[in-house]
C-alpha cells in the first residue's frame, strides 16, 4: 500500500506562489514506476484534475491552470511538485495527489492512491 503525504498549502495573496510537495512512501513498486496526479476540490465543487506526470516525466496540465502551474517529480526522494504560480481567488481549494502504476491520467477513478489533502486559500 502507498501512502502519500501533501504539504505546502497555506495561505496566499492573488499573484503569489506556492509549491505543494507530495511524498509517498510504502508499497511494493518503486515509487518511478508510478503515474502521479494532482487534483483540487473547491467547496461546493466536484474534484478535478490540474495535472499530471507520467514516469518518463511527461507532464500535462488543465486548461485552467496552464502556464501558471508546473508539475515535476524527484525519484530520488519519491516526490512530486506543483508549482503554482501567479494564483488566483479561484485556485482556492483543497489540493490531492494520486498514484497510479504506469500511465497517467486525467480521471481521477483510475488512480489507486491518494493523499489526504492540503489547503490552498488565494484572497483577493
Amino acid at each position: 500500500q502507498v501512502q502519500l503525504v501533501e504539504s505546502g498549502g497555506g495561505l496566499v495573496q492573488a499573484g503569489g506562489s506556492l509549491r505543494l510537495s507530495c511524498t509517498a512512501s510504502g508499497g511494493t513498486s518503486s515509487f518511478d514506476s508510478y503515474a502521479m496526479g494532482w487534483f483540487r476540490q473547491a467547496p461546493g465543487k466536484e474534484r478535478e484534475f490540474v495535472g499530471g506526470i507520467s514516469r518518463t516525466e511527461r507532464t500535462i496540465h488543465a486548461d485552467s491552470v496552464r502556464g501558471r502551474f508546473a508539475i515535476s517529480r524527484d525519484n530520488a526522494v519519491n516526490t512530486v511538485y506543483l508549482q503554482m504560480n501567479n494564483l488566483r481567488p479561484e485556485d482556492t481549494a483543497v489540493y490531492y495527489c494520486a498514484a497510479r502504476p504506469t500511465y497517467f491520467s486525467v480521471y481521477e477513478y483510475s488512480y489507486n492512491y491518494w493523499g489526504q489533502g492540503t489547503q490552498v486559500t488565494v484572497s483577493s
